[in-house]
C-alpha cells in the first residue's frame, strides 16, 4: 500500500514538474493579438478531427482555422503548412484543413499539405526537416502551442506560437486531461526515448 502511495505521488510530481518547465519555457513566445506576432513567411496549423461526434464541427479545428486565416489576411504569414494525420482514405485531416481555409478566403496555392502530421512531435519536426522550415509560427490553442514549441526548442527550430481560440472548459476538459500527460510525453520523447517521427521522406521546398 505504502509504495502504491509513493508511485502514485512520483507520478503525480512528474507530472506537475514536466508541466511546470514547458509552460515556463515557452510562455515568452505565445501570441493572441495578431499585431502583435513577427512576421513570418509560414504558418504551421497543427491538425484536428473536423468534426465531433454527431457531426458537429469541432470548435478546436474551427477556431486553428479562423487564426490562421487571421494570420494570412493580416500579412503575417506568405503560406500555411497544414499538418495533420491521414492514417487511412477515409480520415484525412488535411484535405479538411485546406477546404475549411480556402472557404475562408485563402489560395489553395498557398496552403500546403503535409500528411503524416500524426502527432505533434512528427508535425514540427518535419516542418523542419522535410518541408525545409527553421523559423515558422504554430497555430493552435494555447496549452497544444506550449508543447509544440518545447518540442521546437529541442530541435533548435525558432518559432512562436499563435494560440487560436480556446474551446470551453465545459466543452475541452478530455482534451485538457489529456494534455498534462502529453506534456509527460513530451518529455520523454524528447529526452529518453529518442522518439522520431513516423515518417520522414524526400524534401519538400514550400513557394517561400
Amino acid at each position: 500500500m505504502v509504495s502504491c502511495f509513493l508511485l502514485t505521488g512520483l507520478g503525480l510530481l512528474i507530472t506537475v514538474v514536466c508541466n511546470l518547465w514547458i509552460n515556463e519555457q515557452t510562455k515568452n513566445r505565445l501570441y493572441n493579438d495578431v499585431e502583435q506576432v513577427q512576421p513570418k513567411k509560414v504558418a504551421l496549423v497543427l491538425g484536428a478531427n473536423r468534426y465531433v461526434a454527431g457531426g458537429r464541427i469541432n470548435l478546436f479545428f474551427r477556431f486553428r482555422m479562423e487564426a490562421a486565416a487571421k494570420l494570412y489576411h493580416a500579412g503575417k504569414v506568405q503560406h500555411i503548412l497544414v499538418s495533420g494525420d491521414n492514417g487511412t482514405r477515409a480520415y484525412n485531416e488535411p484535405i479538411e484543413m485546406q477546404k475549411y481555409l480556402v472557404d475562408l478566403g485563402i489560395p489553395s496555392e498557398d496552403i500546403t499539405l503535409d500528411y503524416a502530421g500524426f502527432r505533434t512531435l512528427d508535425s514540427v519536426v518535419r516542418a523542419n526537416k522535410v518541408f525545409q522550415q527553421n523559423d515558422f509560427i504554430i497555430v493552435s490553442q494555447a496549452f497544444h502551442n506550449r508543447r509544440a514549441l518545447f518540442i521546437a526548442d529541442y530541435y533548435h527550430i525558432q518559432a512562436i506560437g499563435f494560440n487560436a481560440q480556446d474551446v470551453t472548459r465545459s466543452r475541452s476538459l478530455k482534451t485538457r486531461i489529456r494534455e498534462y500527460f502529453a506534456k509527460v510525453k513530451a518529455v520523454l520523447d524528447l529526452y529518453i526515448l529518442g522518439t522520431q517521427p513516423k515518417f520522414l521522406g524526400d524534401l519538400v521546398n514550400l513557394p517561400v
